[in-house]
């Protein structure tokens, strides 16, 4: 393992269902294989890391505008890669950010898409 890597990411949600169907569709496109699954949790690995999905012990609505975590960023592949899960995303339960901008919003050098989840969790698709 690489020191100071990421071991895994935990994200708690209100509708497991719903957003294990989104975020596992996500995953899925991005190489991950399921990996585990309990009665208030999934999760997906790539190599060492893994993205766990349970449900929230207390309930209130994220808002990644307040203190707190803003976004994943994941390296999604090349341009082509980016552009085809952009597309499929709202089918799959995501919305897609920043539309007029649209591959540039995070600057003119930097191309990605960006997609949010029912409770408004974000990432970042980094092309290569």
């Amino acid at each position: 393992m690489t020191r100071g890597g990421l071991h895994h990411v935990e994200l708690r949600t209100a509708d497991l269902d719903r957003s294990a169907a989104a975020w596992g569709w996500l995953l899925g496109e991005l190489g991950y294989e399921p990996f585990q699954q309990w009665s208030d949790g999934r999760s997906w690995r790539s190599g060492a890391l893994y993205v766990v999905l349970e449900t929230a012990p207390a309930h209130g609505a994220d808002d990644r505008r307040r203190p707190g975590l803003s976004h994943l960023a994941f390296h999604a592949g090349g341009i082509d890669d980016v552009a085809r899960i952009w597309a499929a995303a709202p089918a799959h339960g995501w919305r897609r950010l920043y539309e007029d901008r649209h591959p540039h919003a995070g600057g003119p050098d930097h191309h990605a898409g960006f997609l949010e989840d029912a409770e408004r969790f974000k990432v970042e698709l980094v092309a290569d």
